[in-house]
C-alpha cells in the first residue's frame, strides 16, 4: 500500500524541516525490541540497557510495537523547527483522551490486556505513558540527544540548500526509494497507509536517526509529515570525524584542521561543538582563526549562525 499527497504549488511553497526529539525517543523503543534491524545502534543500546532497570515501559511498549502503526499522539508532528523535549511532551499530555482511545485501540502485535486497560481510561492512561517517557528520556536518551541532533541538523541544511537550488523536484528524488514525486503528487510506499490529499499547512519533513532505514507519515487529523533516514547515520557513534592529516594538522594544529574538514556542510558552533567534543567557546575561537584566516566564512540563517569552508579553506583542505 501506499500513501498519496496532492501538493498545490502553495503546499510546496510550505514545505518546511523539523526535528523532533520525541518521535527519536519512541522510535529507539523499536530499537531496543529488535537490535539485531538496527546493529549500528549497537553502541546506544549497550549503553542504556543496564539502565532500564526499574522503569516501567510495559505500557509505553504495547502502544509502540516492533513493526506496524504505533499510536500517533506520542508523535506529534513538530509545530516549531527546533521543538525541546519538554515542549513535545507537554502536547502529548494534553492529548484528548478518546483520540487517544481510538488509536491506541487501533494497534496490533502487543499485550491486547495493557492496550485494553489504557483504552478503560485513556485520560488516566496518556499520563502514565507520559511519565513513562519523561523518565525514559531522563535515564536513556538525554545523554545522547546532541549528538542525534547534531547529525540530524547537518541533514536538514544539506536538504534545505537542496530544495532551494532544485526545487521540489531535486529534494523528493534524492530523499528515499520509497518517495516519489511527480510534480504535483507525492507517493510514499509504506505500508498500513493510504491516503489522498495534505491535511493542515503544507508539509513537515523529519529526518530520523532511529527510525532508519525506513520511512514513517503521519496525517489527518495531525499536520501531514514526512519521516526520513538521515544520512551519515553510520557516523553517529564514532567519536568525532577522522583524525585530520598529519601535514594539515601540522600547518594548523590538531583541533583546528579537524574542523576545516567538518566544515565541508555548514554547521553552526553547537553542533560542531558536541561533534568534536568540544566546548562551544574553544569551537568559536577556532571559528575566527580560520574566518580571519579566510578559511571559512559565517553565514546567518533566521536566528543561527552556519559556518562553512570558503574557497581557500577547500582547496586546502583537499591538499591536507
Amino acid at each position: 500500500m501506499s500513501i498519496t499527497w496532492v501538493l498545490r504549488p502553495d503546499d510546496v511553497a510550505r514545505i518546511r524541516f523539523a526535528f523532533s526529539p520525541m518521535w527519536e525517543l519512541v522510535a529507539s523503543l523499536r530499537t531496543l525490541r529488535r537490535p539485531a534491524r538496527q546493529s549500528l545502534h549497537l553502541p546506544w543500546i549497550k549503553a542504556v540497557r543496564p539502565r532500564l532497570a526499574g522503569l516501567d515501559l510495559a505500557e509505553l511498549m504495547a502502544l509502540v510495537p516492533a513493526i506496524g502503526y504505533l499510536a500517533d499522539f506520542l508523535t506529534p508532528p513538530p509545530d516549531t523547527p527546533l521543538p525541546d523535549f519538554a515542549a513535545e511532551l507537554e502536547r502529548v499530555r494534553r492529548t484528548p483522551p478518546e483520540r487517544a482511545r481510538e488509536e491506541a485501540l487501533r494497534v496490533t502485535g502487543t499485550d491486547p490486556a495493557l492496550l485494553r486497560r489504557f483504552a478503560a481510561d485513556p485520560a488516566a492512561g496518556v499520563t502514565r505513558v507520559a511519565d513513562a517517557l519523561e523518565a525514559y528520556w531522563d535515564r536513556c536518551f538525554a545523554e545522547f540527544w546532541p549528538r542525534v541532533y547534531a547529525l540530524l541538523e547537518r541533514d536538514v541544511l544539506r536538504r534545505s540548500r537542496q530544495l532551494a537550488q532544485g526545487g521540489a523536484s531535486e529534494l523528493f528524488a534524492a530523499l528515499d526509494p520509497a518517495v516519489t514525486w511527480t510534480g504535483e503528487r507525492l507517493v510514499v510506499d509504506r505500508p498500513w497507509c493510504a491516503q489522498e490529499g495534505l491535511h493542515g499547512d503544507g508539509l513537515v519533513l523529519v529526518p530520523t536517526a532511529f527510525h532508519w532505514p525506513s520511512v514513517a507519515v503521519m496525517s489527518a487529523p495531525y499536520q501531514s509529515m514526512l519521516v526520513y533516514p538521515v544520512l551519515g547515520v553510520g557516523t553517529l557513534w564514532e567519536e568525532g570525524p577522522p583524525p585530520a592529516p598529519g601535514a594539515l594538522a601540522a600547518l594548523l594544529g590538531r583541533s583546528r584542521a579537524r574542523i576545516l574538514l567538518a566544515l565541508a556542510e555548514p554547521v553552526t558552533t553547537s553542533a560542531l561543538a558536541a561533534r568534536m567534543s568540544l566546548t562551544p567557546g574553544a569551537v568559536s575561537q577556532h571559528l575566527g582563526v580560520l574566518s580571519d584566516g579566510g578559511l571559512a566564512v559565517g553565514m546567518r540563517v533566521g536566528k543561527q549562525v552556519l559556518y562553512r569552508r570558503t574557497l581557500a579553506g577547500d582547496m586546502l583542505a583537499g591538499q591536507g
